[in-house]
């Protein structure tokens, strides 16, 4: 994907990665966050941002956002 299209992608997955943040449990945090993305997400998005995390270390993604994509499996 272009460096534009992954940009989309962060600003989408911060969007829904500020949404949970607010949950008091963390952890359903995450899996609120993975389960979004793994419902609501074609899988070519899915796999876009999961590889912006492997071979860029997920720049621009919100902690939270990075750590549901690194603990859960997104595709």
């Amino acid at each position: 994907m272009s460096g534009n299209t992954i940009d989309t992608l962060i600003i989408m997955a911060n969007q829904i990665g500020d949404f949970f943040e607010s949950m008091k449990d963390r952890t359903k945090s995450l899996d609120e966050i993975a389960g979004h993305l793994r419902r609501s997400w074609d899988p070519r998005m899915r796999i876009a941002l999961m590889d912006h995390v492997e071979h860029h270390g997920g720049e621009g993604l919100k902690d939270i956002v990075l750590e549901a994509v690194r603990t859960h499996k997104m595709i």
